[in-house]
Formats: structure tokens, sequence, C-alpha cells
């Protein structure tokens, strides 16, 4: 079987493209991922039979914390490692290529927001900072770097640095967007509430324990007024994926061409559900080439027909990790 390229991967613009190119994925992956493989087998399907997208099944996020999952002739140049507390397994992300992980972040940051060099990156994320193996590091470090802008950079308790900067840019008229995680935001905002007019604010989620867990809607109105804007952004990523998808207000998420979101039957979790039903977030994120494009995640939320979607939660004893993880 000839391996699909990326360059197919980023060449996708419709649907009809996306479902021919990912039953390829499905069929190259099922053949040489072992860890995917072996669960067809033990849950009796036949890839063979598989030829829509909706029949396709879908790996439990679980496995990367057990197994390493990776295409047959592949070694990992890097790999990614989940945030999580003191004895929680982590999940691992084997992969093989890291230009089509930076690939994938620049194309779906420039198909939502346009060249990177348009903006100054400024980064709160001392959580991630201070581990290592996080791709949302990685991510913004790129970006920053392809930004070439001279104030771009991680600020880590800093915050008056962070004030300062922010204020120095807003004079300047300079288009600039801020990624934090939550509990991060929320704490420069209690010392330093602003009235911006030229940054977007982009949270990543998660509280990593450090502050209560709160609805998005709340969190998201408590944002707005710290920093005098409209609309909170927010990015969904995670460990065992090379994509992502973003909102820009209200928590309503939309992905690049060549991911998709599906949502699972809660007690049954090979069925999916209708539109605008809640469920288990499936996940296909064909830059997923080397390890598996197809994921059941633990995240709770509803597709809408638009293809755009909502994050609502977590499943009940789910671990606290990633990025978007707000309770509903």
């Amino acid at each position: 079987m000839n391996k699909p390229t990326s360059q197919e991967i980023f060449s996708i613009n419709n649907e009809q493209t996306f479902n021919e190119f990912c039953l390829r994925v499905f069929r190259y992956q099922a053949q040489t991922n072992p860890v995917y493989k072996e669960y067809l087998k033990l849950i009796k399907a036949d890839p063979q039979s598989v030829n829509t997208i909706s029949a396709i099944p879908f790996l439990p996020i679980s496995f990367f914390k057990t197994h390493d999952v990776i295409t047959e002739n592949q070694h990992s140049s890097i790999i990614f490692s989940s945030s999580g507390t003191t004895g929680m397994i982590q999940s691992r992300h084997m992969v093989a290529n890291v230009q089509l992980y930076i690939d994938s972040f620049t194309k779906g940051f420039e198909y939502f927001y346009g060249s990177p060099q348009n903006y100054c990156f400024l980064a709160l994320l001392p959580s991630y900072l201070e581990r290592e193996g996080s791709s949302l590091i990685l991510m913004v470090e790129d970006l920053i770097k392809q930004s070439g802008h001279a104030k771009s950079g991680f600020f880590l308790h800093n915050h008056s640095e962070l004030f300062e900067t922010l204020n120095e840019l807003e004079v300047q008229g300079q288009k600039t967007i801020l990624i934090g995680v939550t509990y991060a935001l929320l704490d420069f905002i209690e010392k330093y509430p602003m009235s911006l007019n030229n940054t977007i604010i982009m949270e990543t989620g998660g509280m990593k324990g450090k502050r209560k867990e709160m609805v998005r809607a709340e969190l998201h109105e408590v944002l707005e007024k710290g920093f005098g804007v409209r609309e909170i952004h927010s990015e969904y990523g995670m460990t065992e994926l090379l994509s992502q998808a973003y909102s820009k207000g209200k928590g309503i998420f939309e992905c690049p061409p060549w991911m998709k979101i599906l949502t699972r039957d809660t007690n049954d979790p090979l069925s999916l559900t209708n539109l605008n039903q809640s469920g288990g977030i499936n996940i296909i994120d064909l830059a997923n080439l080397n390890s598996c494009s197809f994921i059941a995640t633990q995240d709770l939320g509803k597709l809408y027909p638009d293809n755009s979607f909502e994050v609502l939660g977590r499943f009940d004893n789910s671990d606290i990790r990633g990025c978007n993880l707000l309770v509903q």
C-alpha cells in the first residue's frame, strides 16, 4: 500500500477529498500500526468492510498511556508527554516526523488567523514551561520564531513585565496574541486589569490544580472583563494530536480541513450520536499519519451541522489533563 503523504494531507479542501483520504489513512494504519491493528482485531472489526468514516473504529486515548502508538518501521524523533499530577500515568505520543507537526500547527494557525508574521506572540504558560515534553511549548516557541517580533516571548511569573509589554504593544497598535493557561491568565488580571483593543486573548484551558474549575461561560466573562475584550479565543489540542482546533469566541470550535470531530454514544462507544446531541469526542487528525489518526478522547462535546463543536467537559473519573478541559 502506498503511504499517504503530508502534501496530500494539507491539500484537502473539501469534504469529499477528506473522506476519501481518511479511508486511505485508516487502511494504511490498520495494516501498519501494531497497536491499532491489535485493537481492531480485539473488537472484531474488519478493515476491509469499513467504507465510510462513520464506520471507522476509534482507538481509546488511554492506549497512549500504556503503549507506543506508532506505525511500523518508524522511530520517534521526539516524544510528547501530557501534563499530570504526581503519580498520574502520562500519555506519550511518539512523533516520527517533527516537521509534520510544525507544518500542521503553522498551516492550522494560518487557516484561522493568517500569517504568524502579522502578530507579536506573548505566552503565559508556566505549567508547561516548568516540565519537559510539552507539544504546546514547541508550537508556541516556533510561532514566536516565525513572528520575528522583537517583543515576542514567554513570561513565567514576571507579570509586571507582561503588563508593560502589553501596554507598549497597545500604544503601537501592534496585533498581538496572548496565549495562556487559564489559571495564569486569571492570576494576571487580578493584579493587572486592562482594556485591550489590539490583543487576542487565547486560553488553552486547565487550572492544573491551582484553582477551582469554572464553567466556560463564567470563566470567559471574568477574562473578558479583566482584559477589556469582547471575546475570548481558545485553542483545543492535546499531546496525542498534531493538529489544533480554535474558537474565536463563545466556546465554539472549528477544525482545519484535515481534522474532524465526531461524537459517540457514551454508553456504546462504537456508535455515533446525532448532530446537536452531546457525546464523547472522537477526533480524526490526519496529521497523525505515523501514529493513529482516529482517537476516542475522554472529553464530552456536541457537534453542530456546520461541523463546529463545543467541549462540554470530561467523562466522570477522567484524569484532569490536557488543553481546554473546562467543566461545564
